[in-house]
């Protein structure tokens, strides 16, 4: 079954990772790619320790993709093409769970082809779960889901101009 946490409010990747959580609990594997992210996420820390999930590497920094200049958009698209190939590996030899943690915003940047990701849903919808995260989901990929959840921001401390606190947006 395929799942999307969406919208503009906080939660959507913690979401995701509880529903890793409690696979991994059960002794499911699970597989995680994260697009548009860098290692020092906070949550990849505390993943690592579960040996029944599965992190696909990410480089050490990535920029936002308004600020990435041809070459660098060129390497992110190459990176999360390679992050999908990972995924589909993984499903292939019997994860049972794959978080694609902001694959909506690497679809709606171009960084991603919603033709792939809609052939890997398409080929693994009945047999795995599947989570999206990501603000603005693609038609295609919402068409395709069983579970769509949205996060909507009421209010956040980035509006007053404080900045991303470590361990809690990231």
């Amino acid at each position: 079954m395929i799942h999307i946490y969406c919208g503009d409010g906080k939660g959507k990747t913690t979401c995701a990772f509880g529903l890793a959580l409690r696979a991994a609990g059960r002794g499911k594997g699970v597989v995680v790619a994260q697009f548009l992210k860098s290692e020092d996420s906070g949550e990849r820390l505390a993943l690592r320790a579960i040996s029944d999930v599965e992190l696909l590497p990410l480089p050490e920094k990535i920029k936002f993709t308004f600020a990435m200049d041809e070459a660098e958009r060129a390497e992110a698209t190459a990176h999360s093409l390679a992050l999908l190939d990972g995924v589909a590996r993984a499903l292939e030899a019997g994860a049972d769970l794959a978080v694609l943690d902001e694959c909506c915003a690497a679809v709606s940047t171009g960084l991603l082809p919603r033709e792939r990701v809609t052939a890997l849903l398409d080929r693994w919808r009945s047999e795995r779960e599947i989570v999206l995260t990501g603000r603005n989901p693609d038609p295609e990929l919402t068409l395709r889901a069983d579970y769509i959840t949205e996060m909507k921001k009421l209010r956040h401390p980035y509006d007053k101009g404080l900045p991303a606190r470590l361990g809690v947006e990231w």
